[in-house]
This record gives C-alpha cells, sequence and structure tokens, in this order.
C-alpha cells in the first residue's frame, strides 16, 4: 500500500527538513499543496529539499515547477484543473464521491477519495462514506490500487484500508502534528511497517 503524505497548507518552521525525514522512513510521495502561495516561495522550499526526493514530490499549483525540479507529477484540482498541453507525468485529482472515481480513475494515474474518516486536522469535516458503501465498492473494483483513502487517516485505519482494497493511504493532519513528537521517528517506521 502506497504512503504519501499531503503537506499542512501553511508553511511551518522545519518543513523541508521533516519532509526529508518521511522520506528517509519510507515514504513513497508527498503532495506539495500550499493553496494561495506563490510560486517563488514553492520554489524555494522544493530547493530546500534534497534532490534525491524531487521524483516523489506532487504538485497542487504552479505545475511549471514540475519540469524545473524534475517532480514526480500533478494533482488537479479548482485551482489549476489541468496539466499543461504536452505534460507526461503522473496526474491524480481528488474525488468526493464514488461516482466521481468512476467517472476520473481511467484518466489519472490515481485518485484520492475523501473523506473516509472523520477529519483530523478540519474539524466537523466528517467521513462521507458508510462501511457498507466501501466494501461494496470494494468488491465491485471501483476502489482498487488507483484509489487512495484521504481524510483521517492514522494508523489505526491502515488496516481496515487493507481489507477495503485501497491503494494507498494519504497522511495529513496524523503526520503534521506529530511533527515536533519525540517519538516521531517510531511512529514514521511503524506507519511505514503496517503500509507494507
Amino acid at each position: 500500500m502506497k504512503w504519501i503524505v499531503i503537506t499542512s497548507p501553511d508553511f511551518v518552521s522545519g518543513e523541508a527538513l521533516f519532509i526529508d525525514r518521511l522520506f528517509g522512513h519510507g515514504l513513497d510521495l508527498l503532495h506539495l499543496r500550499k493553496p494561495g502561495s506563490t510560486i517563488e516561495v514553492c520554489r524555494e522550499l522544493l530547493r530546500q529539499i534534497p534532490e534525491q526526493w524531487h521524483s516523489r514530490i506532487v504538485l497542487h499549483d504552479h505545475f511549471p515547477l514540475t519540469s524545473e525540479f524534475l517532480l514526480h507529477g500533478v494533482h488537479l484540482n479548482r485551482r489549476c484543473p489541468h496539466a499543461s498541453d504536452g505534460y507526461t507525468g503522473s496526474i491524480s485529482c481528488s474525488c468526493h464521491s464514488l461516482e466521481e472515481v468512476a467517472k476520473k480513475k481511467p484518466t489519472s494515474d490515481y485518485v484520492f477519495l475523501s473523506p473516509i474518516f472523520n477529519s483530523i486536522s478540519k474539524a466537523g469535516y466528517e467521513a462521507a462514506f458508510s462501511t457498507a458503501a466501501l466494501h461494496k465498492a470494494a468488491a465491485e473494483s471501483l476502489i482498487d490500487n488507483k484509489v487512495y483513502a484521504l481524510g483521517g487517516v492514522s494508523k489505526e485505519h491502515i488496516a481496515q484500508l487493507k481489507e477495503l482494497s485501497f491503494g494507498g493511504a494519504a497522511f495529513l493532519g496524523d503526520v503534521w502534528r506529530r511533527m515536533d513528537d519525540p517519538t516521531v521517528d517510531a511512529y514514521l517506521d511503524e506507519l511505514r511497517n503496517l503500509l507494507g
């Protein structure tokens, strides 16, 4: 199962160092999501991240930086709904219904489905799918290795996500709230082991 971390929407002190740590613990992909940021500040953050990890970074904004830094891909969204003409890298997007997954999965390398669980970082943002609906979608192969769970994901959910056939788990609040925790390295190792 793929391990994805989405950045905090705000820039945080020590972020590039923490991103380096995440990759050092086996992170598969980092989604760089900084809505409202300028291309210059995103470029500066990318410069601070060791070049060896650039091929595992996906942008949600400022898509021209993908070619400048040889990044993994782009994540389409309301702010940036299309990749550049001739773009050949990875394309992903977010889905908020199973119908949207059926529509967007064929034209994406992978999609996020959210919110699967109650959000950790957004108060009042609750799970949108029943367990029965998710099991049915998995049985129909709508949820498969191209669908990654997002929304309230923590280590306690990994076994359930595997049972539901999700191809990946995207973490946001659960990881970033632990950034300064002295036990974070052990937690990150545990995540990697549980995800396989």
